[in-house]
């Protein structure tokens, strides 16, 4: 059977991870799911170590310290490759990812090699973010595509899934970002290494348990991080 693995990066998700693995699970039998956990103090670890004692399909990597989303996500994808992965996806905790748009990815895959989630791909699919958090996000995305030359709607979205071919061969683990830039630049080296890409739409729901991770200098990152992809990237040391 194809195994596709599910990885979810978390700190203070004490209140969202035991809804959010069974409603993963619950989409398709393939389905396993990778708890990245940054020692998380409300006990997201331990909430998630219990879980897996029940449940073969979870799994679950403890991180020393919150060092970020990109270091999170580049040991997550590690061990879903180490537990054998043919297909990973990238999903966040609070469910501004719907897991009901799993059974998709799923599909889409079978004829891609990435399958992106995008929030702008049919106008603008965001639920209960204010206005200006909109506009940032929405006109950060026309300056990440303008100055990349990304043939992609939504840069910056963590939800997608990779075959295990596109990961091994873009080297994942030189990846230099960290949030939003993260995905920028994962998707970058999709683009550059020819990957076949589809973008699907989905709901993004904002989270309605815990608090957000996301701070100014996540979003600066992201403004000077396609200048160094660039850059990087005419200079052969991308």
């Amino acid at each position: 059977m194809t195994r596709a693995i599910v990885v979810v990066p978390t700190y203070n998700e004490a209140e969202n991870i035991p809804l959010l693995v069974p409603q993963i699970l619950a989409q398709d039998e393939s389905l396993e799911v990778l708890v990245v956990d940054d020692a998380s103090p409300d006990g997201t670890g331990k909430i998630s170590d219990a879980i897996a004692e029940n449940e073969g399909r979870v799994h679950v990597l403890h991180r020393a310290s919150k060092q970020g989303l990109g270091p999170a996500y580049r040991e997550g994808l590690a061990q879903a490759l180490e537990l054998g992965a043919d297909y990973v996806i990238q999903m966040d905790a609070d469910f501004s990812h719907p897991p009901t748009s799993l059974p998709q990815f799923l599909e889409e895959i079978e004829n891609y090699d990435v399958v992106l989630g995008s929030r702008y791909l049919n106008g603008i699919t965001v639920v209960n973010w204010p206005i200006e958090r909109i506009l940032i996000s929405w006109f950060g995305n026309v300056y990440a595509r303008r100055i990349s030359g990304l043939p992609i709607s939504d840069t910056t979205g963590g939800f997608r899934c990779m075959r295990r071919s596109v990961l091994e061969k873009i080297d994942f683990e030189r990846v230099r970002s960290n949030g939003y830039a993260f995905q920028i630049e994962m998707n970058y080296r999709f683009v550059k290494q020819g990957a076949r890409l589809k973008e699907i739409p989905f709901f993004f729901v904002d989270r309605t348990r815990g608090t957000s991770k996301l701070n100014f200098r996540i979003g600066l990152e992201a403004l000077w991080m396609v200048w160094w992809l660039r850059i990087a990237d005419a200079l052969g040391r991308l």
